[in-house]
């Protein structure tokens, strides 16, 4: 709870994903990719409950078996490629019977992600006054610094007008959504917004902490991470 405001925690994470087969509950760092986020968010000190949607038993059951609820089972038609992302968070809502101001997303292929994040993106939230906010990281390239391909393959910037520079610290300082915190007011959710729209803040996050899976190479990558990191905490 923070000011008065009860909390939310969801983590979708559906099965038969074509990407990376069986992600959510596939050995990363030592254990399932999923406990990451269950122990991250289970740490927050203004998340009241924290539960899963899911249509997978074998899912339900790694994240019960780590700490997380699942009193829902998501219906197969929220669990296609195509489903779309609020209409989960929004099932979720109106499936729990108790209420909660504020709804937090949490997407498990964003183990890195500390609990300070999630924490601190609620404090922003509410600090700011705004109706959600999200999680942001520098992008490894800058849109700046992108051009396309014009007729007989000349190339032009890709922000029309702005001329490309070599050095990042002559560009403007660029952010994109990272994916991992996703924070906002349920009841405006259930109206029908977005965690994205005119009063939404950024909660800056570092690289280090941004990874985003969505292939097998990033897991590989995530996976060497996680040991390194708790081979060198012993």
């Amino acid at each position: 709870m923070i000011g008065g405001m009860r909390v939310l925690g969801l983590i979708p994470a559906r099965g038969g994903s074509k990407g990376v087969r069986g992600k959510n509950i596939r050995e990363v760092g030592g254990k399932p990719l999923i406990a990451w986020t269950i122990a991250a968010a289970g740490a927050s000190k203004y998340i009241d409950r924290l539960v899963l949607s899911s249509d997978d038993p074998q899912i339900i059951d790694v994240a019960g078996a780590h700490g997380c609820d699942a009193p829902f089972v998501r219906p197969a038609e929220l669990a296609t490629d195509q489903a779309d992302a609020m209409s989960i968070v929004r099932h979720a809502i109106a499936s729990l019977p108790e209420r909660y101001e504020l709804v937090v997303l949490l997407q498990p292929t964003s183990p890195l992600r500390a609990t300070a994040d999630i924490d601190g993106a609620i404090e922003l939230c509410m600090r700011a006054d705004a109706s959600s906010c999200v999680s942001i990281c520098e992008p490894d390239k800058s849109p700046y610094w992108m051009v396309t391909l014009a007729d007989g393959g000349m190339i032009a910037p890709l922000i029309a007008g702005e001329r490309l520079s070599g050095r990042r610290q002559d560009n403007p300082a660029v952010y994109a959504l990272n994916g991992a915190v996703y924070v906002g007011r349920s009841e405006r959710i259930a109206a029908g917004e977005t965690f994205v729209g005119a009063k939404t803040v950024g909660y800056v996050m570092p690289k280090d902490r941004s990874f985003d899976i969505d292939t097998e190479l990033d897991l590989k990558i995530v996976d060497n991470l996680l040991r390194a990191h708790r081979t060198s905490s012993c």
